[in-house]
């Protein structure tokens, strides 16, 4: 009995060893080890092998991370206050300064964003937060890849995902946006009659020029006016035609 005892422990013992020492870690996992709580690097990934008790691993993901970034109160240069969120998608590029550096780099990122995002649109008016939405996007990806590069994280998007304006503010702006329209529509029309009237004076000046034209004219509106089904003809009557008859009447007047 003793003997099988004395054959079992050493195996249970080798294959808790085993056990403890040999870790398998994915394509995209890196194992940072301390050995005696001193940081001898960086391992995997694949199959390694730690010293138990000795060595201690902390696994760092290496995939683009995507970070939702909560609402924030900000007032905009214009002392607008809306209500802004973002979203940050970021990556570990260096795993020992990403957990020797920081105390938790995910924490922190997601605080530097919140201040970053309040810090950078609280420099716009809203008029430009709105319009320019590429411009502030770009800017707080700079500060957050600048400020989290000592802790091995590279910031590669920041995008605004939603502005949340005041009720007060919305309604100012429908009206705004009707004033507008109602603007371009009467330019619109103005420019209309513009050039009616100066196509107007053409065709005077032409008819001036060619009297003929203007009986031409008349015909063309007989024919439009025969084309239709109306009960009554209009038949206009140049005023060529009865010149005669007037200088007539007015020379038995003087006689």
């Amino acid at each position: 009995m003793f003997d099988n005892f004395a054959v079992v422990i050493p195996i249970v013992l080798v294959v808790m060893f085993l056990a403890s020492a040999i870790k398998v870690l994915n394509e995209y996992e890196r194992a940072v080890v301390f050995r005696l709580g001193k940081l001898i690097g960086t391992k995997g990934p694949g199959l390694i092998i730690l010293i138990p008790v000795v060595d201690k691993m902390v696994k760092v993901d290496m995939r683009t991370i995507t970070m939702d970034v909560p609402a924030q109160d900000v007032i905009t240069r214009d002392n607008v206050s809306i209500k802004v969120n973002a979203v940050v998608y970021f990556r570990v590029v260096d795993a020992n300064s990403a957990v020797v550096k920081v105390e938790n780099y995910l924490y922190a990122t997601s605080q530097l964003a919140q201040t970053s995002l309040r810090s950078v649109c609280g420099q716009f008016e809203m008029d430009e937060i709105l319009a320019e939405r590429e411009k502030i996007n770009l800017n707080i990806q700079e500060i957050l890849d600048r400020s989290a590069d000592p802790w091995g994280i590279k910031v590669t998007h920041v995008e605004l995902k939603h502005i949340d304006l005041p009720e007060e503010m919305k309604r100012a702006m429908a009206k705004q946006a009707e004033a507008e329209r109602e603007r371009r529509a009467k330019i619109i029309n103005a420019e209309g009659e513009f050039q009616a009237a100066q196509k107007l004076t053409d065709a005077a000046a032409v008819i001036a020029t060619e009297p003929i034209s203007l009986q031409l004219r008349y015909l063309q509106t007989l024919v439009q006016i025969g084309s239709t089904n109306n009960s009554t003809t209009i038949f206009p009557i140049p005023l060529d035609l009865i010149k005669p008859f007037i200088k007539m009447m007015d020379k038995g007047n003087n006689s």
